[in-house]
């Protein structure tokens, strides 16, 4: 209620003559108007610094963004155009946007070509322009670290022997800006029947990676990005092989790089230029994180240093994807800008009962909420409605009131209505409410499950459980059914593994797709692979031929994946159990690593563990020793896989004799020739020696038992790439 209601509020009542009377009326006007001031505090949370803009049209403005001085942090002013209606918000950008390489705002660039063509040939271009334009923000989400923008798009219209092209689409994000663009939340993107798109190595990053997307016949397709950059530049190029009457059909190709969850296939995209006129004006949208730069998460214990900005009570800060860097977010349980001071505000849980149930009475305390059963009921009030109590004696009399027939006619409804409601408490209990709302986690019924739960279709058993394979909606996948006993341990595990690979999107790593809850103990769905894993494929049943080129494939594109997961993602992820049978394959033996069965989503504080079991063959000895995993644990292990891929012999191969004191006793020996002696005869050719040796020594290194020595999975990644590259230039 604001100061006007409450006074026409005021002003409405009848004074008594009872001077007591209106005593206790002044009371309950005083009462009610706190509550109603109260609840309006809560729902418009302050979003940015005192007396600054916080809004740009339909645009709101949080701090650290701003738009006049003092009202932002460095490098994240924004300007807001009111000659647009509604007016709308741009990155603060040089005027004019300098078209030299002194620009330091970031700018978009779209450059227009016009071409003419004759029936013989086409000429030259006859118009060239090349315009730059600030960037324009969509909207902006601190809880997230995330910010969309209007990014342009790049095209090859051909229409009435008239080519209209812009066939590169730049956004540039100057070094140093705290913008960069996200991996995880956009795609290249491509539409058109006959058409390439690229996107070419950015030099400022520390991978070398290049991204590219091609269409042939098939209408639209997408690819990742697999690094977080600072410019994006797509480049668009019709294929070659069209006549005029495909050009006719389909006379325009796109390519951009945009957010993944955007685009939806129209065919009309493909038959003339609505694409284009729709998505002509503004562009298309587009992820940025933003994360305030130079500064990293201090230690626990540690003073907050110089420009650390998370300044609220109840904040956390994470470290950005390129150090040193870091953005802030509201602790569980509060909400609102965790820039500014007091601006993590405690979250009333009673008061949005579809976001945080209970079915009793609900308590709120700061952080959390409790809720309790009503006296004379009993159960948990958050998991599921209350039961009623009743006496013992009064169980018996109503049982000898009832009769054999009653009992027998009722007892298929109970037994079934028992069952719904076990299933039920067990999704509940599971988490089910919660990983309802999750991203790309699809929560199947048990009944969809039964069919695939049948020893025909039983594939093997893990330290952690059993798995199958079945189809559902056409689709085979594997389901995972844990084996363990204890519900504490699952609990923990199960929740573990959803957290874990609900974060994870790499092509190298095993897509979860699924899970079911209505059971007591849950069971995860994965996408199968036909090819099963690398240890079957070198020494199971299913022993095959493997190549040279494959087998090095299959190491850097492993080692990729877990680099991925030790230093792409917000929470370092420790796998565990790196060994071949947790590498299955593709059908064109690409590697993905599986198994999350005993890994942890490690924090600052949870690093020491004694309960992670791995197979004793992979684990790292200082693991053993110390009971501390780190990424270079995992560093260890693969070493281990490293030496059996070019050995082919297995990690144990007879009694106390393993392949690890082999390669070291060769090596340590500098027996060039005992080491090569160790390498498996199908792929120890003259041709391949020397990359063999190259790879045993990075086997070596990572076998180190000083761990500080040990290269970190990046480095192997980016090592074992370029010996692939190599072999595959040689060959080609």
């Amino acid at each position: 209620m604001n100061k006007l209601t409450v006074e026409q509020h005021w002003h409405s009542i009848a004074i008594p003559a009872d001077p007591t009377l209106h005593l206790l009326q002044l009371l309950l006007v005083l009462a009610a108007a706190a509550t109603l001031v109260a609840s309006a505090d809560e729902e418009q949370l302050p979003i940015t610094l005192p007396h600054c803009q916080d809004k740009c049209g339909n645009i709101s403005i949080p701090y650290p963004f701003g738009i006049n001085a003092g009202c932002f942090l460095q490098g994240f002013e924004v300007v807001c155009n009111g000659t647009f209606e509604p007016p709308r918000l741009f990155l603060a950008a040089d005027k004019p946007i300098s078209l030299g390489p002194a620009a330091t705002r970031p700018y978009m660039v779209a450059s227009s070509y016009y071409y003419t063509r004759t029936d013989e040939q086409l000429n030259e271009p006859n118009m060239t322009k090349q315009s730059r334009s600030p960037v324009e923000v969509m909207d902006i989400s601190v809880s997230q670290g995330h910010m969309r923008i209007h990014g342009t798009f790049s095209f090859d219209c051909r229409e009435n022997r008239t080519y209209h092209s812009s066939r590169v689409q730049i956004v540039y994000l100057p070094k140093g800006s705290p913008f960069l663009f996200s991996e995880e939340r956009n795609v290249l993107l491509v539409i058109g029947r006959r058409v390439e798109a690229t996107m070419p190595l950015n030099r400022e990053t520390t991978l070398g990676v290049r991204t590219a997307g091609r269409c042939l016949g098939k209408g639209w397709c997408q690819g990742d990005i697999q690094v977080n950059t600072r410019s994006i530049k797509v480049q668009v190029t019709p294929g070659s092989g069209a006549n005029d009457t495909e050009w006719q059909i389909s006379p325009c190709s796109y390519g951009m790089a945009a957010e993944d969850s955007w685009y939806s296939f129209s065919p009309q995209d493909l038959n003339g230029d609505s694409f284009l006129r729709r998505n002509d004006g503004r562009g298309v949208p587009v992820v940025l994180l933003f994360t305030v730069r130079g500064v990293e998460c201090p230690a626990e214990g540690e003073p907050e240093p110089s420009g650390y900005a998370c300044v609220s009570n109840h904040s956390e800060c994470v470290d950005g994807p390129i150090l040193p860097s870091h953005y802030c977010t509201c602790s569980d349980g509060f909400h609102g800008n965790p820039y500014i001071a007091n601006g993590c505000q405690d979250i009333d849980e009673c008061k949005h009962p579809a976001d945080y149930p209970c079915h009793g009475k609900c308590n709120n305390k700061p952080g959390n909420y409790d809720c309790t059963c009503p006296p004379g009921m009993r159960g948990d009030a958050k998991a599921g409605p209350c039961t009623d109590i009743f006496p013992l004696s009064a169980k018996v009399s109503l049982g000898a009131m009832g009769g054999l027939f009653l009992v027998a006619a009722l007892a298929f409804p109970i037994l079934i209505h028992r069952e719904k409601r076990k299933m039920r408490e067990f999704f509940e209990r599971n988490g089910g409410p919660t990983l309802e709302k999750a991203k790309q986690i699809k929560i199947y019924k048990k009944e969809e499950l039964k069919s695939i739960l049948k020893p025909n279709n039983f594939v093997g058993k893990g330290g952690f459980g059993e798995v199958y394979k079945g189809l559902i909606d056409n689709e085979l996948v594997a389901v995972k059914k844990s084996i363990i006993s204890d519900n504490m341990a699952h609990n923990e595990q199960f929740a573990n593994e959803v957290i874990i690979q609900s974060q994870v999107s790499h092509k190298n790593i095993v897509r979860l797709k699924g899970c079911c809850l209505e059971v007591d103990i849950p069971m995860l769905v994965y996408e199968f692979l036909t090819n099963g894993s690398l240890h079957d494929i070198l020494h199971g049943d299913n022993k095959m031929l493997l190549n040279w080129d494959t087998r090095l494939s299959i190491a850097a594109e492993s080692a990729d994946g877990l680099a991925y997961m030790h230093s792409k993602v917000n929470n370092k992820i420790l796998h565990g159990d790196v060994k071949p049978a947790n590498i299955l394959l593709t059908d064109d033996f690409a590697p993905k690593i599986s198994d999350f069965g005993i890994s942890r989503l490690i924090l600052r504080e949870k690093q020491h563990t004694g309960w992670i079991v791995g197979d004793m063959s992979y684990m790292d000895p200082i693991f053993l020793q110390r009971g501390l995993l780190t990424e270079k644990s995992d560093v260890y292990s693969f070493g281990v896989l490293l030496l059996e891929l070019i050995s082919r012999r297995k990690a144990t191969h007879a009694d106390n004799d393993n392949i690890v004191s082999d390669f070291l006793e060769a090596y340590n020996n500098k027996d060039k020739g005992a080491t090569e002696e160790l390498f498996d005869k199908e792929i120890a050719t003259e041709s391949n020696i020397d990359d063999l040796n190259t790879v045993a020594g990075i086997a070596m290194e990572c076998l180190n038992l000083d761990v500080d020595k040990r290269p970190v999975m990046t480095s192997v990644a980016e090592r074992l790439l370029t010996i692939r590259d190599h072999v595959v230039t040689r060959m080609a």
